[in-house]
């Protein structure tokens, strides 16, 4: 069974960082592409970026581009998300997710199948 767990969410201030991790049980998160989605109250899930297996390439949404970098630590099997330069629209719950594959497509639909419990990002002043 799949099972994901999110990392180090918090409270920041405008501007400020935070770095996002995600650790797997019972399963190399190498073999897998990885996804961050992100969903605020009232709206609906946004896909945030995206990983894949070794090789690695990535894709981010616009919304975070230049602002937010994924990366893997397969000895670690863990993926972060680094979030630099945060807003207050990015305040949501971040997710980490397995997906079908990765790219913008992956992101705008959502192609997600298993995510964690999620962890409460709020930037605020």
């Amino acid at each position: 069974q799949v099972q994901l767990e999110e990392s180090g969410g918090g409270l920041v201030q405008p501007g400020g960082s935070l770095r996002l991790s995600c650790a797997a049980s019972r399963f190399a998160l190498d073999y897998y592409a990885i996804s961050w989605f992100r969903q605020a109250p009232g709206k609906e899930r946004e896909g945030v970026s995206c990983i894949t297996g070794s090789p690695a390439t990535t894709s981010y949404a616009d919304a975070v581009k230049g602002r937010f970098t994924i990366s893997r630590d397969n000895r670690r099997n863990t993926i972060s998300l680094q979030m630099n330069s945060l807003k207050p629209e990015d305040t949501a719950v971040y997710y980490c997710a397995t997906s079908v594959g990765c790219s913008e497509v992956v992101l705008r639909q959502s192609l997600f199948n298993y995510w964690g419990q999620g962890t409460q990002v709020t930037v605020s002043s």
